[in-house]
C-alpha cells in the first residue's frame, strides 16, 4: 500500500471515482488507483514509475505545476485540456493538482475526464459556447453599429435644442452609444484577428514599449519594477500582436490595483523545463518567460478557473474580451499562459518558444 491509499485507507482510495495518481519527487507515478487503471487501460503494475508525461500526453505544463507547488503554491487547476491516452483519441479532462503535506514533494493528481465528440479531434482554442457567443455577437456587431450611429446623431441633434437641465440626459445617451460601439469593435477585433506574421522578436523591446505607453496613459498612477534577463534570445512572433498582449496585461494590473495605485513587476527569465505538446505528437519547449504581477485584491475565485474566456470579467462594465484575446495570440505564437492570483498579488506568466537558430546551449 502506497502513496495515498496508505493514509486514507485502501477502501476509500478504491471507492474514488474519478482517477487519481500518486507523483513522487521525480515526477513518476508513485500510486494509481482503480479509476485511473480503467482510464489508462493499464494494470497497476503496468502504471507504477512511469513518467506522468510519458502515460498522461497534454498540452498542460504539468512539470511547472509540479515545481509550483513544491515550491509552496497552493492547489492548482487546469481547466478543460486535451489528455491523449495512446491510441484511444483525446479526452478532455479537467486536472486538479495538490501537495500532499509531509510527503516529501509527491503531488496528488485528480482528473476528470469528459469524452470529446469524434475520434482523436483536438480540444478547441475556445468552448463551443464561447465560439457561438462569439460568432453571434461578430453577425450582430455591424447590424447594431449602424442603428446606434443614428441615435447618437438624433441625440446630439436635440442637445443643441434643450435647456441646459435636459442636456444631462442627452449626454447620457451619448456617452452609452459609444461605450456599446466600442464593446461591437472589440468584438469584431477578437473575430478578425490575423494569424501572427511571425519575425525575429527583442522581446523587451516590445515589454518597453507596453511599458511606456502604460505609464504615460492608464498606468500613470503605477510604479514599475523591471527584473528583465539580457540574455534572452529573439522570440518568432508578431511584435504588433505581442504588444498588444503586454498591453492588456499592463492594464489589467492598472485596474486590479484601483485609484490606490500600486506596483507592477515586469520579470523575464529563462526556464528550459516548460514544454507543450504540438498537435503532431511532438514537444516543444517554451523556455522565454515573462511575468507581470500586480498588488492588488486578487482573482475573484468565482472566476478563477475562466478568466481566458470571453465575456468573463472581474469587474463592473467589463467586457471580458482583454484576457481571451490574450490566450488567443499567445496560442497563435505557439506559447501558453498561466495566472496565479491571492489577494495581494496576481502574477500572469507568458511562456513563448525561441528562435530555432538561437545559440546552441539554449536549443530545446
Amino acid at each position: 500500500m502506497t502513496g495515498l491509499a496508505a493514509l486514507v485507507g485502501p477502501a476509500i482510495w478504491a471507492s474514488l471515482p474519478t482517477p487519481a495518481l500518486i507523483i513522487d519527487g521525480g515526477d513518476r507515478i508513485r500510486d494509481a488507483n482503480p479509476a485511473a487503471e480503467a482510464f489508462f487501460n493499464a494494470s497497476h503494475r503496468a502504471l507504477l514509475g512511469q513518467p506522468v508525461t510519458v502515460r498522461l500526453l497534454t498540452d498542460a505544463p504539468l512539470s511547472d505545476v509540479f515545481a509550483r507547488l513544491r515550491a509552496g503554491h497552493r492547489a492548482m487547476f487546469i481547466h478543460t485540456t486535451p489528455v491523449r491516452r495512446g491510441d484511444r483519441g483525446d479526452t478532455l479532462c479537467d486536472i486538479q493538482a495538490a501537495l500532499l503535506e509531509g510527503q516529501a514533494g509527491m503531488v496528488l493528481l485528480l482528473l476528470t475526464p469528459q469524452e470529446l465528440p469524434g475520434h482523436g479531434d483536438r480540444a478547441p482554442a475556445l468552448g463551443s459556447s464561447s465560439r457561438s457567443a462569439i460568432g453571434m455577437a461578430e453577425m450582430l456587431a455591424h447590424e447594431i453599429k449602424n442603428p446606434l450611429a443614428g441615435i447618437t446623431g438624433a441625440a446630439q441633434l436635440l442637445d443643441m435644442t434643450l435647456a441646459p437641465e435636459d442636456r444631462e440626459l442627452t449626454g447620457l445617451i451619448v456617452a452609452e452609444t459609444r461605450r456599446i460601439v466600442k464593446l461591437l469593435e472589440q468584438v469584431e477585433q477578437f473575430g478578425n484577428l490575423l494569424p501572427p506574421a511571425k519575425t525575429p522578436v527583442n522581446i523587451h523591446d516590445v515589454l518597453d514599449r507596453a511599458r511606456k505607453s502604460a505609464a504615460l496613459g492608464f498606468a500613470s498612477g503605477m510604479s514599475f519594477a523591471i527584473d528583465y534577463d539580457p540574455s534572452l534570445p529573439s522570440v518568432p512572433g508578431d511584435a504588433d500582436q505581442l504588444l498588444q498582449v503586454f498591453l492588456n496585461l499592463l492594464k489589467n494590473a492598472a485596474e486590479a490595483s484601483g485609484n490606490k495605485g500600486g506596483t507592477i513587476r515586469m520579470r523575464s527569465f529563462y526556464d528550459p523545463a516548460l514544454r507543450i505538446r504540438r498537435k503532431d505528437g511532438s514537444t516543444a519547449a517554451l523556455p522565454l518567460n515573462i511575468e507581470i504581477a500586480d498588488d492588488g485584491p486578487g482573482i475573484p475565485p468565482e472566476i478563477a478557473d475562466a478568466i481566458f474566456d470571453p465575456f468573463v470579467s472581474g469587474r463592473e462594465n467589463g467586457t471580458g474580451l482583454g484576457l481571451a484575446l490574450v490566450a488567443k495570440i499567445i496560442a497563435d505564437h505557439g506559447g501558453w499562459i498561466a495566472a496565479q492570483s491571492a489577494p495581494g498579488r496576481t502574477v500572469f506568466r507568458v511562456s513563448l518558444p525561441m528562435m530555432r537558430d538561437a545559440p546552441p546551449s539554449l536549443e530545446e
